[in-house]
C-alpha cells in the first residue's frame, strides 16, 4: 500500500487495485510526500526538481526508443509552388535568428548521469539541422510519401539537439516539401506546434495580439478531497480495464514505416458536428472517419471485431504557461471505435456520447494525477504504464491537433498543406494523427508495412468515409 500526493490530498492505494478494482482512501495530512519503499514508515519529501532535468513524461518517452522505435514525430509541410526550388540559405538565416526564443532547440539530452538532462550542445551548427534532403526523382506524390517515410525510420543524432529540418524538393509541380522531426521526449503535439510557430513559419511585420493558442486549456478548478476520491476511480473503471482478447494491430514490428496522408476541410467536420442533435466535436468527426474506413479497409462488414479502443491523447497545457515551454504534459482517454455499427450517423453518435461523457467527468486529468502519483515509486509508475499502454487495452493512438488558423508561410511561400506523423509502437501497428492548417485538416497514418502492409488502402478507405459521412449528414 501506498500513499501519494494527488494536488492537495494524499492517496493511499493499492497498484493491483488501480488497473482493475481501484480502493481509494484520502487521508489528511496535504505534504506532498510519499509513503512506501523498504520502509513503510519512511516518508520521502519532495522537492522542486532541477529545471533541466527531464520530466517524468519525457524520461519516459525517450527510454522507449530502441532500435525498431525512433521516438520522433514528423510534420510535413507541403509548399505553393514558386520559381526556383527553396532558397536554404535564407532559411538556414531565419531559423537560426530565431532559436534562442526556444532554448531547448540548441540543447541535447545528456545520459551520463543518474537521470537525463538537457545540456548545451558544443559546435551547434545550423546546417547539421536544416539541410537539403537528396532525393534523386522525387517527382510526384508517391515519391514524397516514400522520402518521408525513410525520414521517419531514421533516429535523431543524440550528440545534437533533437529535430531537424528537410528539404525536399522541388517536387515534379513545383511546389516544395519540408519535414520537421522533433523527439517526443522534446516535445508533444501542442508544444510542436509552438515550435513551428516560434521557428519555422515567416513572421508579419505587425503581427496582431495573439490570443490563447489552440488546443490550450484554462486550469481545472481545485476539488474537494471528497470529490476527488469519489471520481479518481470511477475514471479508472471508465477508461481502463476493458480488456479485450485480440487486436487487429497486436503485431510486432520493425524499424521499416510507411507513411500515407489524406486531407478534409475543417467547416465540413463541423458542419458534420453541428447536425447532430448534440452537436459533435470536430475530433469525435474524425474518430468516425477513422472508424468507418477501418471498417471498410479491415473487410469486417457488419460482424464485429473482438473489440477495438482507440487511445486519444488530450492536451493538458494550460493557457498561463510560459509560451516557448516545451516538453509533454497530456493525459488520454480511450474510446470504442463501433466498427460493426452499418450507419455512419449511429458511429457519430456513439462516439460522440463517450467522448462527451469522459470528458464533462475530467477522465484525462485523473488519469494524468493517477500516473504522475503512481510515477513517483518508479517501479510502480512504469508497472502501471505497461498496463494501461497494453494492446488489449487499446489497439492504436489517433490524435488531433490544432494547428495554425490562419494561412502562414515559410520563406514568402504559402504553406498549402500541413501534415502529422507519429510512429507505431511494438504492439500498436497503427499510428493515425490529424492536424489543421488555415481550414485544412491533414491525416498522417504511419505503420510497418511488414507489419501491417497496404496504408495507403487505409487512406483511401478513410477518403470514402468521410464522403458516407458527410452525405448522410448533410442532405
Amino acid at each position: 500500500m501506498l500513499e501519494i500526493p494527488v494536488r492537495d490530498a494524499r492517496l493511499r492505494i493499492s497498484v493491483a487495485q488501480v488497473i482493475t478494482t481501484p480502493q481509494v482512501w484520502l487521508a489528511t495530512r496535504p505534504e506532498f510526500l510519499v509513503r512506501g519503499g523498504a520502509d513503510p514508515n519512511t516518508l520521502v519529501e519532495v522537492t522542486r526538481e532541477d529545471p533541466d532535468r527531464l520530466s517524468a513524461d519525457d524520461a519516459h518517452i525517450l527510454g522507449l526508443e530502441s532500435a525498431v522505435i525512433t521516438g520522433h514525430t514528423l510534420k510535413l509541410v507541403v509548399l505553393e509552388p514558386g520559381i526556383g526550388p527553396l532558397d536554404l540559405e535564407a532559411l538556414r538565416t531565419a531559423v537560426a535568428e530565431r532559436l534562442p526564443i526556444e532554448p531547448r532547440a540548441t540543447q541535447r539530452i545528456d545520459t551520463s548521469g543518474p537521470e537525463p538532462c538537457w545540456t548545451e550542445a558544443t559546435a551547434f551548427e545550423i546546417s547539421d539541422h536544416v539541410r537539403r534532403r537528396e532525393e534523386p526523382g522525387c517527382a510526384s506524390r508517391a515519391d514524397l510519401w516514400r522520402a518521408v517515410s525513410k525520414l521517419m525510420s531514421e533516429h535523431l543524432d543524440h550528440d545534437r539537439p533533437l529535430w531537424t529540418i528537410d528539404l525536399i524538393g522541388p517536387l515534379g509541380d513545383g511546389r516544395d516539401a519540408i519535414a520537421v522531426r522533433i523527439h517526443h521526449a522534446m516535445a508533444d503535439g501542442i508544444s510542436a506546434v509552438r515550435f513551428l510557430d516560434e521557428v519555422l513559419w515567416d513572421r508579419h511585420p505587425e503581427p496582431n495580439p495573439r490570443g490563447p493558442r489552440p488546443g490550450l486549456r484554462a486550469a481545472s478548478p481545485q476539488r474537494s478531497r471528497v470529490d476527488e476520491a469519489l471520481r479518481m476511480p470511477a475514471a479508472v473503471r471508465r477508461e481502463l480495464g476493458h480488456r479485450s482478447s485480440h487486436s487487429p494491430f497486436d503485431r510486432p514490428i520493425s524499424a521499416a514505416r510507411e507513411l500515407a496522408f489524406t486531407v478534409v476541410p475543417l467547416p465540413e467536420l463541423k458542419a458534420i458536428g453541428a447536425s447532430r442533435p448534440t452537436h459533435a466535436t470536430v475530433n469525435d468527426v474524425l474518430l468516425a472517419i477513422v472508424a468507418g474506413g477501418l471498417r471498410s479497409w479491415l473487410g469486417t462488414g457488419d460482424a464485429a471485431l473482438p473489440r477495438l479502443r482507440a487511445q486519444v491523447p488530450v492536451s493538458l497545457h494550460h493557457r498561463d504557461e510560459e509560451a516557448g515551454a516545451l516538453g509533454n504534459r497530456d493525459s488520454f482517454l480511450n474510446v470504442d471505435l463501433p466498427l460493426a455499427e452499418a450507419d455512419p450517423l449511429t458511429r457519430l453518435d456513439r462516439i460522440n456520447a463517450e467522448t462527451s461523457k469522459g470528458k464533462r467527468l475530467d477522465d484525462a486529468e485523473e488519469l494524468f494525477d493517477l500516473f504522475h502519483a503512481l510515477g513517483r515509486v518508479k517501479r510502480v509508475g512504469e508497472a502501471a504504464k505497461r498496463l494501461a499502454g497494453s494492446p488489449r487495452e487499446f489497439s492504436l493512438s489517433i490524435s488531433n491537433v490544432p494547428g495554425p488558423p490562419a494561412p502562414v508561410s515559410v520563406s514568402g511561400r504559402r504553406v498549402e498543406r500541413l501534415f502529422s506523423s507519429s510512429e507505431p509502437a511494438a504492439h500498436h501497428a497503427l499510428r493515425i494523427s490529424a492536424i489543421s492548417c488555415a481550414g485544412i485538416v491533414g491525416i498522417g497514418l504511419c505503420t510497418d508495412p511488414e507489419a501491417l502492409p497496404d496504408v495507403v488502402g487505409l487512406a483511401e478507405a478513410m477518403e470514402n468515409s468521410y464522403s458516407e459521412l458527410r452525405g448522410a449528414a448533410i442532405t
